[in-house]
């Protein structure tokens, strides 16, 4: 039994908890300052829950010392704190941050470790940098790699197309911030909202444009061996215009607590909802020019017995999958660990990673 910390008791830490907990090889901490929150966790023997104040450096470093892990389902702005307490007592760490500059803070921080330090362990960034660089490693040269994830409801009903089902933090921060891109071999950066495309899948029309933060490390691990890298958010048509809207005619960029509260009081939550990624990867095998593309649709479904979102399960699925590799000695367990250092294969015959399996959810990869 290995001991770990969750710090976030939302959404998708309380999913963590559930699935380390049923596993059987796992003890539970879950930590929040929130006493509501953590008086809504799943009670079970394997989980046990801590009152913390992260920017308490002291009482961070008291709550991971001895620990194998910690795991960070805290929004972003925590994840430096976060990291910092990690290194100081000694214990790998793990999150699920979209956070650019988060990341940098973190590799930096991770210069120094002797233990593994693993960074945007979610659905994008993460599961979604373990597919690209998987498909990219078939070809002899690469050409363009094209990333699209996003987190629907099945059912829209209002005129965004859209419910909450992740981080309002989160998807704020990944709606304002600049987008990394590769353009012509050059790494630049892009405005988040912009380029817009749309695309069908299963005979249903999407719209996708840039984000923040999905791409993870994947820019500079392919920089020079790439013309093209891009990552854009997936919405049903009509999201980008009203978010533009919203953002930049309204001014509430500038205002992104009165963005929030908007988002939190009008937008209702769901269970019913639909993960879709899609990557297309385009180079040359033997001298000719072939394009491959994975496309896999994650539906809600139960875990240990209690319905979970989409969302839910792929991000919490994902950074267990990561936990669970790094537990067994199938990862580097000191520094600075990239998401495209992990084996596609390996990830999907993981008992967490088996959520992404195609079979598994009647997906399809072509």
């Amino acid at each position: 039994m290995k001991d770990i910390v969750v710090i976030g008791a939302g959404k998708i830490g309380s999913t963590i908890a559930r699935m380390l907990a049923h596993c059987g090889d796992y003890r539970v901490t879950v930590a929040d300052r929130s006493e509501d929150q953590l008086a809504a966790i799943e009670k079970h023997d394997a989980v046990s829950t801590a009152v913390v104040d992260i920017a308490d450096a002291a009482a961070m470093k008291a709550l991971l010392t001895g620990k194998f892990a910690v795991l960070s389902a805290a929004p972003y702005h925590l994840t430096v704190a976060i990291a910092e307490a990690a290194a100081a007592a000694g214990v790998h760490y793990l999150d699920l941050t979209e956070d650019v500059e988060s990341t940098r803070q973190v590799k930096r921080i991770a210069a120094n470790a002797k233990t593994a330090f693993i960074p945007q362990c979610g659905l994008a960034p993460g599961f979604i940098s373990i597919v690209a660089n998987d498909l990219a490693s078939r070809f002899d040269t690469l050409d363009s790699v094209r990333m699209r994830v996003g987190a629907l409801p099945q059912y829209p009903s209002n005129a965004l197309n859209y419910n909450l089902t992740w981080s309002t933090d989160g998807v704020i921060n990944e709606y304002i911030e600049p987008c990394e891109a590769i353009v012509e071999g050059a790494l630049i950066e892009v405005p988040a909202l912009e380029e817009r495309e749309e695309f069908s899948l299963d005979g249903v029309t999407y719209e996708a444009f840039n984000t923040s933060g999905g791409l993870g490390t994947l820019c500079e691990t392919l920089k020079g061996k790439v013309r093209t890298l891009n990552y854009r958010t997936i919405r049903y048509p009509g999201h980008a215009a009203i978010m533009k809207a919203l953002l930049n005619d309204l001014g509430l960029r500038h205002r992104r607590e009165v963005l929030k509260d908007i988002f939190e009081n009008a937008l209702p939550t769901t269970t019913q909802d639909v993960v879709i990624i899609f990557v297309t990867v385009s180079g040359r095998k033997g001298g000719r020019l072939i394009q491959e593309t994975y496309a896999n649709k994650v539906y809600s479904a139960p875990v240990a017995g209690a319905l979970h979102s989409a969302i839910q399960i792929t991000t919490a699925g994902s950074i267990c999958a990561v936990l669970d590799m790094l537990a067994d000695g199938s990862l580097r367990a000191e520094g600075f660990v990239r998401q495209e250092e992990i084996a596609l294969d390996a990830f999907l015959a993981n008992r967490f990673g088996h959520y992404y399996a195609q079979e598994h959810h009647g997906a399809r990869a072509a």
